[in-house]
């Protein structure tokens, strides 16, 4: 069994950043929309605020309650917007209910929407190429299908004509379908929803979901590769004691997908930051 090094990825990426906006002399801020009290979502940001500071990338978080009305939060994004420091601009998902997230997004323009290209895609396709994983001939079953994960990749695999199978939550005993995967790939939120004893022996296994949760509940997962963050820890959708045992490659949560999705995100902001 061999990790999927994201964070040993996301570190490279970050140095050629740095490098890059030094050289050039770049000046660029991320402006982060955060709406409720999401513990993964303030971790998410916390990890965007570290990595912008370790580039050279000004940071200004904007946080804002959960029962703010839908008017006032759509002001409030377009002032984000209208200011001509900030190159680029998140609203952290997930949204509380009640809120439509594409609703919100569509208010970001194309010059300072760096998500327009999936940082988790683009972060999957980094690990993909590093380790010389081919999807060619392979089974793959993408497990999930939101907005941040799901739906992208499934979008991304259409392009690359992957053989590959969406399952959701209507999908019935989903390790039937499990079971004859090459490559596994879940963005859930759901802990330990893939367990060993569901994966045959050599699949490569990329585990793109994150729940927080309580130290008591996360204490059984995944063999140290869990992270105490505050007074919880965050976890995968994947059992990855069980699971390694088994696979051929796999991502630890954290220290997989996350880093280098933040890495991916701030290559957008580089790259918009050029076009405009």
């Amino acid at each position: 069994m061999k990790i999927l090094d994201g964070k040993k990825l996301a570190d490279e990426i970050l140095r050629k950043l740095k490098k890059e906006i030094k050289t050039k002399r770049l000046k660029l801020k991320l402006a982060v929309v955060l709406v409720g009290e999401d513990s993964a979502s303030k971790v998410f940001i916390r990890k965007k605020q570290e990595a912008c500071k370790r580039i050279g990338v000004n940071f200004e978080l904007s946080e804002f309650p959960s029962k703010i009305s839908r008017s006032k939060l759509k002001k409030e994004i377009d002032k984000i917007v209208k200011n001509p420091a900030n190159s680029g601009i998140v609203i952290q998902l997930p949204l509380p209910r009640g809120f439509n997230p594409q609703e919100f997004l569509n208010l970001i323009p194309p010059e300072k929407n760096i998500e327009v290209f999936s940082p988790v895609v683009c972060a999957i396709s980094y690990l993909l190429k590093e380790y010389r994983i081919s999807l060619k001939g392979k089974k793959i079953v993408l497990v999930g299908t939101g907005r941040l994960v799901g739906l992208p990749l499934a979008l991304w695999l259409s392009k690359e004509k992957a053989n590959f199978e969406v399952l959701d939550k209507f999908t019935k005993n989903i390790s039937s379908f499990v079971k004859k995967a090459d490559i596994i790939i879940s963005g859930v939120g759901k802990p330990n929803l893939i367990a060993g004893k569901m994966v045959k022996r050599g699949v490569v296994v990329i585990d793109a979901g994150t729940t927080f949760r309580k130290p008591a509940s996360a204490k059984a997962s995944a063999s140290g590769q869990t992270k105490s963050v505050g007074k919880g820890k965050l976890v995968g959708d994947v059992d990855f004691k069980s699971v390694a045992k088994k696979a051929s490659y796999i991502t630890p949560v954290p220290g997989g997908v996350g880093p280098l999705t933040v890495a991916c995100l701030l290559e957008n902001l580089v790259k918009i930051s050029k076009t405009n």
